[in-house]
């Protein structure tokens, strides 16, 4: 067990004074309420391994910005001017690029209603062989390059699903004190991805430069990542939740055990199944079709409120103009006259390293004020960025301008800084965390397709919009990085230290954004009755098809108390 730190439970102990003050019930005195590891090592192995779902996603993405500039991928697959060289049209470079972010999009959508089928966990082997049949399409690709564009095509399938599916398993199984930095791992799985993509990119292109192993040896390392994901996550146990919802009780309280390092009788554990159960007791007895019940997410209270940020806040990360400098890094820095794949280098090294940052940050300043920081930083980085590049560089001799040319690789570098600390790994654990776990699949499916909507958009249209306004693109960047800082401010509530349920309270709650901090958790008899006049709690549903059935929360006819207080199955 990794020990680093603990997290203690005085406050809602009845035996202690903070107990007393917090006016707990002394229903619970017999739980154990002793510290717990912040870390163990079942949460840690499993951080690492199921985060290698961003690691695929990251690789795929930052390999494609170094391949156009490799002579033998150019050779093969770009196309010839009237001068005899070769070159790629916008159109096809575009095409190459952004395929893969239609393929998200699907992949996104399709995964959900299959992991509420199958379950997370064999749905994440299953796309993780998807993803390798897409590297398969692109290695065997000899000179028609529609076929590297249906590889990742193919491929995004795969990554898209994970894109969903990884921040998922995360949420549903992470202790609450740790589960932001855990998603957030994610993203820094993303960024490593993006950085081994560059550093092989160099490596080939300056080993094997007239070769097709320039290429083909990078995208073939990508069946590693695949492998390692595929397999691994079947040495996992399926997230609590998905087994609770199937009736895999033992399981699920095993699991819980397991990542929170704590005995059965564990007040969290304890509060925990209390809650997961009281939800889905009931929401087993609401039956309805895929197509009623993906009509019902639209109809409940305070989810169209929840997909609207969803979605918005999954369009702002790629409009904050990060994937700008990924995906057309290395053809940017080239129009400075400074060598493209090590300036990308340094800075994806930059992208990964600070990402760890992002780990601390996420669970030590909150969510809100980390994204307005970051939005802040990134739209002053923008403003500079775009004004040197249009007012003052020599775009057509650019060694003319040499200082002018650092400067911007200044401020590339100091704008990734601000994007892989805030809104690079925290939009993707907000997204876990907002809905509740009825809709959480179908909820985080439409999100993420946003955002491969705007990949897409960015990937396509950048090389015709930078063609058009040269550098003023970052003005466009600029003010959208505004835009995300009042987002957050006014829509976002904070869910550092939360657990799942409480924060669907929360919204349900209709707390002030700005004053989500100073919310305090009510106890459990009391977050029930918000979620029934709420109108969204199961339990009022079900008790809306069947006055008679045994309601979570009416111990008097055998239902299961909100405080677990008459499950027999912990001891």
């Amino acid at each position: 067990m990794v020990g680093i730190g603990s997290v203690k439970f005085d406050k809602h102990n009845p035996n202690t004074e903070k107990g007393r003050d917090n006016d707990v019930r002394a229903s619970k005195s017999g739980l154990d309420y002793s510290p717990l590891p912040r870390l163990t090592g079942k949460s840690l192995a499993m951080g690492i391994l199921i985060s290698m779902g961003g690691l695929i996603f990251g690789y795929d993405t930052g390999q494609i910005s170094g391949f156009l500039e490799m002579p033998d991928f150019l050779d093969r697959f770009g196309q010839i001017d009237s001068e005899g060289k070769q070159y790629f049209s916008r159109v096809r470079s575009g095409l190459i690029v952004s395929l893969l972010s239609i393929g998200t999009l699907i992949g996104a959508l399709v995964a959900a209603p299959i992991a509420d089928r199958v379950g997370r966990r064999p749905s994440i082997s299953f796309w993780s062989l998807i993803t390798s049949i897409g590297f398969v399409i692109q290695i065997a690709a000899n000179t028609a390059w529609y076929q590297i564009m249906i590889g990742r095509f193919v491929a995004g399938l795969g990554v898209g699903a994970l894109s969903l599916l990884v921040p998922m398993y995360q949420a549903e199984t992470a202790p609450a004190w740790i589960r932001g930095a855990m998603v957030c791992a994610y993203q820094l799985f993303i960024t490593m991805g993006i950085f081994l993509a560059a550093c092989f990119n160099y490596g080939t292109v300056k080993h094997q430069e007239d070769s097709s192993g320039s290429w083909r040896i990078v995208i073939g390392l990508g069946w590693i990542w695949t492998i390692i994901l595929g397999f691994g996550i079947l040495l996992f146990p399926e997230t609590p939740r998905f087994d609770y919802r199937r009736g895999k009780t033992d399981e699920a309280i095993k699991t819980l055990c397991d990542v929170h390092g704590a005995p059965r009788n564990h007040w969290v554990v304890h509060t925990q199944v209390s809650e997961i159960e009281s939800k889905l007791h009931a929401e087993s007895k609401i039956k309805m079709g895929p197509a009623a019940e993906f009509v019902s997410m639209f109809k409940a209270p305070r989810m169209l409120y929840r997909l609207f940020l969803g979605i918005g806040l999954q369009s702002l990360q790629q409009l904050t103009g990060a994937n700008y400098f990924f995906y057309y890094g290395t053809t940017i820095f080239k129009s400075v006259n400074i060598d493209s794949f090590i300036t990308q280098i340094i800075l994806n090294t930059i992208n990964f390293l600070t990402t760890f940052i992002g780990l601390y940050i996420v669970e030590h300043f909150g969510r809100r004020k980390s994204l307005i920081a970051g939005s802040a930083w990134m739209f002053v980085c923008f403003l500079i960025f775009a004004s040197v590049g249009h007012f003052s560089l020599d775009y057509l001799a650019p060694q003319n301008t040499p200082t002018q040319g650092i400067v911007l690789i200044v401020f590339a570098a100091l704008f990734i800084l601000g994007f892989a600390t805030t809104w690079g790994p925290m939009i993707w654990t907000i997204q876990a965390e907002i809905f509740p776990s009825r809709y959480r699949a179908k909820g985080m499916a439409i999100s993420t397709a946003a955002n491969w909507i705007w990949n897409f958009c960015i990937g396509f249209f950048t090389p015709f919009i930078t063609g058009a306004i040269d550098f003023r693109y970052g003005y466009v960047f600029a003010a959208c990085n505004l835009v995300a800082g009042f987002v957050v401010y006014f829509f976002v509530i904070e869910g550092q230290g939360r657990t799942i349920e409480e924060i669907d309270t929360m919204y349900l709650e209709r707390v002030t954004p700005w004053r989500s901090t100073e919310w305090v958790r009510p106890d459990d008899e009391k977050m029930e009755e918000i979620r029934r006049k709420a109108g969204i709690d199961v339990e009022a549903l079900a008790a809306q098809k069947d006055e008679t059935s045994k309601i979570a929360g009416d111990p008097s006819n055998g239902g299961v108390r909100v405080d677990g207080s008459n499950m027999n199955h912990i001891e």
